[in-house]
């Protein structure tokens, strides 16, 4: 496989992911998509570090610091999903405009 390939599928997920980010207002799907999106920043980091004009390991180790990254921010982000969830009893945006119970 070309790196063309990798290429091509990271931005079909990274375009995916944005499209859903953007319009959906279902905190749950928002943060899914934000994953979606940093998985295609990886396979770009990945496919650069094997595939490049000068292949390296630095790619595939940042790579672990995005999923780190990624894995935290799901953490923090389910965690603020669930406190606001328990005021507002609902996990739609629209919804949660003002902090106020």
């Amino acid at each position: 496989m070309t790196i063309h390939a990798y290429l091509m599928l990271a931005v079909v997920l990274f375009s995916i992911g944005l499209f859903g980010a953007l319009t959906k207002r279902n905190m749950v799907i928002v943060l899914i998509s934000i994953e979606l999106m940093l998985n295609a920043v990886n396979i770009n980091l990945v496919a650069f570090s094997k595939l490049g004009p000068y292949p390296a390991i630095t790619g595939q180790v940042f790579s672990l610091f995005t999923i780190t990254l990624a894995a935290a921010e799901a953490a923090v982000g389910i965690a603020i999903l669930l406190a606001l969830y328990r005021n507002k009893k609902t996990v739609q945006i629209d919804e949660m405009a003002d902090l106020k119970g």
